[in-house]
């Protein structure tokens, strides 16, 4: 589905941020990125939504190359994508509806999204989203006046409201305490399996992409340095990733009150082949 090529980013200072990168996303499969700071993260994330123009390689989404794109095919193209921010971005002086109806920024235009002229197939479904994030009885309340992880579903009713195929997630819980951390992982990632969406989640938290996703890939200088399941992540592996440390708290550890996400998710929301996978 989504399908990067050889990847390359050298900044004008001569800098090089991505260095030969190759991976591939399914429909419906979500990768964390991992790695230190510098490490080409948030760089990879930008090309894929050309917010930066990579210097070399191929992007592409569905068989369209998103490098070589123009303004206008670009524009349409990033319909398909659906951006979650590490700081939300969200207008704080807007309600959480208004919030979420800029989503539809891409579809409606300009001018009938200052003036408020979103069709109503488009407010039902911004009703259902945020009854779906659980701020169905916040529709009116203003953007500066919530939580951190209220402001963080906002943001994720904002991203799936455009229909995405793909959502590019920067550090989605890098402001907020661990309980909420692990509520807004878990809420994108049952998304995902409810959508068929795919999804690349940028985050430093190593133990909650472990627990959470079912593919990591682990960046370093640039470079992919390891591409496989959270089992896979050993000391070694990770010292390889982020360099000498101690890691033997790092792995998530399995109980009664958080079993592993994919189950978890498959249980609670998925179809009934990924229930019975989970044995529910």
């Amino acid at each position: 589905m989504l399908q990067i090529d050889n990847l390359t980013m050298r900044y004008p200072t001569g800098d090089l941020a991505l260095d030969d990168v190759s991976v591939a996303v399914e429909r419906g499969q979500v990768i964390a990125l991992i790695g230190p700071s510098g490490a080409g993260k948030s760089t990879l994330i930008r090309c894929v939504n050309r917010l930066v123009q990579p210097s070399a390689g191929a992007i592409r989404l569905g068989g369209e190359d998103i490098v070589k794109m123009g303004v206008g095919d670009l524009r349409r193209a990033r319909r398909r994508m659906g951006m979650i921010f590490q700081e939300y971005a969200l207008v704080e002086r807007l309600s959480v509806m208004e919030n979420v109806l800029s989503g539809q920024l891409g579809y409606v235009g300009f001018w009938r999204s200052l003036l408020r002229r979103f069709p109503q197939p488009a407010v039902d479904e911004a009703f259902r989203l945020l009854g779906r994030v659980g701020l169905d009885h916040m529709v009116d309340k203003r953007a500066d006046a919530l939580s951190g992880g209220q402001r963080q579903r906002v943001g994720i009713a904002r991203a799936l409201i455009q229909n995405p195929d793909i959502l590019l997630v920067d550090e989605p819980t890098a402001s907020l305490d661990p309980k909420t951390s692990r509520q807004i992982m878990r809420l994108i990632v049952e998304l995902c399996h409810e959508r068929g969406l795919a999804a690349i989640i940028n985050i430093h938290d190593v133990p909650l992409a472990m627990m959470f996703v079912e593919r990591i890939v682990g960046l370093r200088a640039g470079r992919i340095v390891y591409d496989g399941p959270p089992k896979g992540l050993t000391d070694q592996r990770l010292t390889e990733i982020y360099g000498e440390e101690d890691w033997s708290g790092t792995r998530a550890e399995d109980d009664e009150d958080e079993p592993p996400a994919h189950r978890k998710v498959a249980a609670a929301v998925g179809p009934p082949e990924l229930q019975k996978a989970a044995g529910a």
